[in-house]
C-alpha cells in the first residue's frame, strides 16, 4: 500500500482484511487524513476506555491506530481483545494484521489460521495468510492462497494486489504492474489498490506516469514527494526492494 511513500513506509500495516466492525464513525479509516486519523482515534479510543471488551469499537480503534503508525499500540489492543474473545475469527484475523505489523510474523499467521475454517474457507484469511507468507520469503506457497482466494472471489481488487506485490517482492516488476493493473481497474478498488500500482510503475523509473497515478488519491504536493523518494530509494543499491519490503507490510 503505497499512500505517499515517504510517509507509508514508515507505516507499517499488514495486509490481513478484516470485516467492518459496525464501530461509530464509519468513514473508510484508510481514506482520512492524518488530522482525521488523530480525530478519530481521540473519539474512539474514549469509547474504548469505557469498554475496552466491545469488540466492535475495539477493532475500530485498533485499526485507526495501525493506520495512523502507532502499531505497537494497535497491537495492544489486540492482544487483550483476543484474551477476552479467544475464538473470535474476526479477532483473530485483526490480531494476526496486528502482530504481523511488528514483524511478528510466525505468531500473526499462527492467528490468522486458526481464524480459518477449512470447511468454508474466508478468502480475506487465505489472502492474509498469503501476505504473511511473503514476507517470510515464501512466494509460492502464498501466491497459491491468493489464487485459492481469486477462486473464492473472482477479480477482488485487494487480492490482485497482494498477488502483484508478491511478484514485486521478487523483482518482476513486469508481472507486478500487470496484477497491480487489474487491481486497480477491479470494482471495489481503493486508494491503497491504486497507489500500489503507482508504486510499481515509479519503480520502473517511470516518474511521471506514477505521478499522475498519484495525483488521482492525493495532494499534488503529495505526489511530487511521492516521486521524490522513489527516485531517492531507486539511487541507492537495492533501493525499490527496501520499499517494497516496507509496502508489503502495508498492503489491504
Amino acid at each position: 500500500m503505497l499512500v505517499g511513500c515517504a510517509q507509508t513506509a514508515r507505516n507499517k500495516v499488514s495486509n490481513v482484511t478484516t470485516a467492518s466492525t459496525g464501530a461509530p464513525a464509519q468513514q473508510n479509516v484508510a481514506a482520512m487524513s492524518a488530522r482525521e486519523l488523530e480525530a478519530a482515534a481521540d473519539s474512539v479510543g474514549r469509547l474504548y476506555i469505557r469498554d475496552p471488551k466491545d469488540k466492535a469499537v475495539a477493532l475500530r480503534y485498533a485499526n485507526i491506530l495501525q493506520m495512523s503508525g502507532r502499531a505497537d499500540q494497535s497491537l495492544a489492543v489486540m492482544r487483550k481483545l483476543a484474551i477476552d474473545h479467544p475464538k473470535d475469527r474476526d479477532v483473530l484475523a485483526a490480531y494476526g494484521k496486528a502482530l504481523a505489523s511488528v514483524g511478528e510474523l510466525e505468531p500473526a499467521l499462527d492467528a490468522i489460521r486458526r481464524a480459518q475454517t477449512p470447511e468454508y474457507p474466508d478468502w480475506k484469511l487465505l489472502s492474509a495468510e498469503g501476505a504473511i507468507l511473503d514476507q517470510l520469503a515464501k512466494p509460492e506457497e502464498a501466491r497459491a492462497l491468493y489464487r485459492r482466494a481469486l477462486d473464492l472471489q473472482p477479480n477482488e481488487a485487494s487480492v490482485l494486489s497482494n498477488l502483484g506485490m508478491s511478484y514485486l517482492l521478487q523483482g518482476d516488476l513486469r508481472t507486478a504492474e500487470i496484477y497491480m493493473g487489474k487491481a486497480a481497474a477491479a470494482p471495489g478498488a481503493d486508494s491503497r489498490v491504486r497507489q500500489n500500482l503507482a508504486l510499481v510503475v515509479g519503480l520502473q523509473g517511470r516518474f511521471a506516469e506514477a505521478e499522475a497515478i498519484a495525483r488521482r488519491e492525493l495532494s499534488p504536493e503529495q505526489a511530487q514527494a511521492n516521486v521524490a523518494y522513489l527516485r531517492a530509494m531507486l539511487a541507492q543499491r537495492d533501493g525499490w526492494s527496501e520499499i517494497a519490503r516496507e509496502d508489503a507490510a502495508n498492503a489491504g
